[in-house]
């Protein structure tokens, strides 16, 4: 299992939530997804290492900005 925690940008609301966590979820190997809306702070788990490039691009196509 791997995990990593990234900052989104742009999140205001639940909608913004969900949004994020359904195309992240979407990669190849995501078994869950965790967004703390205050903070901006995404929590990936994976059953195998997710480059951050595949991470950014679900969350651009969700409409946000990745930041780190």
């Amino acid at each position: 299992m791997a995990e990593s925690t990234y900052t989104v940008k742009g999140m205001t609301c639940g909608h913004c939530v969900r949004s994020v966590t359904e195309e992240v979820s979407e990669i190849e190997g995501v078994t869950n997804v965790s967004v703390d809306l205050p903070t901006g702070a995404v929590t990936v788990t994976s059953a195998r290492e997710v480059g951050t490039e595949q991470v950014r691009a679900a969350v651009e196509e969700a409409g946000y900005e990745l930041t780190a």
